[in-house]
C-alpha cells in the first residue's frame, strides 16, 4: 500500500475513534416521583396523558405534549452534585430548570392538591429505580403566594423530612415519616433527592392544602396505569436501580461497566492503537524498502 494511502487509513481510524467518544450516547436516568403528597407530574399522569381531566393538566399537554407525563419519573439533573440552587434559578424549581418540564413551574392555583394537616405525615415516593442517597423535603413558608413562581427563598430552611434512601425499595416505594408545621391555605411541598453514588439528583413539587378548601384532589397513578404507559416512556434504567452494584465476581473477572462511556473509551483506544500501529509499520516498511 502506498505511503499516502497508509497515512490516510491511519487518519481515518483516528477520526473514527474520536467520533466514537464524542457520539457515545448517555443513558437517561429517571427514577421516581412523590405519590404522597402527589406531585404535579404524577397527578397529571394519573389523569391520563391522552385524556387529562383538570384544566391545568390539559394546558400542560397542549403546551408540552404528552411525553413529560409518560416520563413522570425523570425530573432530574444528571450532574447536580449538590449544587441545586446554583443550577436551578428561582421560578424553575418544579421543572429543575428543564425545558421539557417547564409547565410544572406554572404558578397556578388549580393544580390538583393533597389535603394535609399539621403534624406527623407519611410520605410515599414511588421509585422505578432505587438509589442510595438523601431525600430532603421542604415546605413553603407561612404567607406563601401560590400565584407567584416558586423561589428558593419561599422554602422554609428547616426540612419537614430527611430520609436516607437505601439501594432497595420495598414494593417499589420509599415510605418515611416527617412533620408538617402549621400552615393555612395552599402550599408546595418540595423534594430534593441527591444520590450519594452519583452526582444525579431528582426534584418534585407537590401541591397541598391546609384546612378546608375547594382544590381538586390529586390522585396518584395506579400500578396498572404505570404499567400501561411504560412502553411510551423514553426513560432507560440500564445500569441503575438494584443492579447498580453487580454481585461479587470471581477473582480475575472484570466487572462490566454500567455506563456505556468506558466501553466507548476502550473501543476508541483500540482503534487509536490500531491506527498508530498501522502508521508505524508502514514507516518501517518504507525504511526497509529504501
Amino acid at each position: 500500500m502506498p505511503s499516502s494511502r497508509r497515512t490516510a487509513t491511519g487518519v481515518a481510524a483516528l477520526s473514527a475513534a474520536a467520533a466514537l467518544v464524542s457520539l457515545t450516547p448517555t443513558t437517561a436516568s429517571a427514577h421516581g416521583a412523590v405519590f404522597n403528597p402527589v406531585s404535579r407530574v404524577a397527578a397529571c399522569y394519573a389523569e391520563g396523558p391522552e385524556t387529562p381531566r383538570s384544566q391545568v393538566c390539559k394546558d400542560l399537554v397542549a403546551d408540552s405534549g404528552t411525553q413529560p407525563l409518560y416520563d413522570w419519573n425523570e425530573v432530574n439533573i444528571a450532574n447536580a452534585a449538590g449544587q441545586h440552587q446554583a443550577l436551578i434559578p428561582d421560578g424553575k424549581l418544579c421543572s429543575a430548570n428543564r425545558e421539557k418540564y417547564r409547565a410544572l413551574d406554572w404558578a397556578r392555583t388549580d393544580w390538583p392538591a393533597t389535603a394535609v394537616t399539621a403534624g406527623s405525615f407519611d410520605f410515599k415516593v414511588r421509585v422505578t429505580a432505587a438509589h442510595s442517597g438523601t431525600m430532603t423535603v421542604y415546605l413553603t413558608k407561612p404567607g406563601f403566594d401560590p400565584t407567584q413562581p416558586l423561589k428558593w427563598s419561599d422554602l422554609d430552611a428547616t426540612p419537614v423530612a430527611v430520609y436516607a434512601t437505601p439501594r432497595t425499595a420495598t414494593d417499589g416505594y420509599y415510605a418515611f415519616t416527617g412533620n408538617l408545621p402549621a400552615r393555612t391555605g395552599r402550599h408546595i411541598v418540595y423534594k430534593v433527592w441527591q444520590r450519594n453514588d452519583s452526582p444525579e439528583a431528582f426534584y418534585s413539587c407537590s401541591d397541598v392544602t391546609f384546612g378546608t378548601g375547594t382544590a381538586a384532589r390529586a390522585q396518584a397513578p395506579t400500578e396498572a396505569k404505570i404499567a400501561a404507559g411504560a412502553e411510551l416512556s423514553t426513560v432507560s434504567h440500564a445500569g441503575h436501580g438494584g443492579d447498580e452494584q453487580a454481585p461479587a465476581l470471581s477473582a480475575g473477572t472484570a466487572e462490566a461497566p454500567s455506563s456505556p462511556l468506558p466501553l466507548a473509551l476502550a473501543g476508541a483506544g483500540a482503534l487509536t492503537a490500531f491506527a498508530a500501529g498501522s502508521l508505524l509499520i508502514g514507516r518501517r516498511r518504507n525504511s526497509s524498502a529504501s
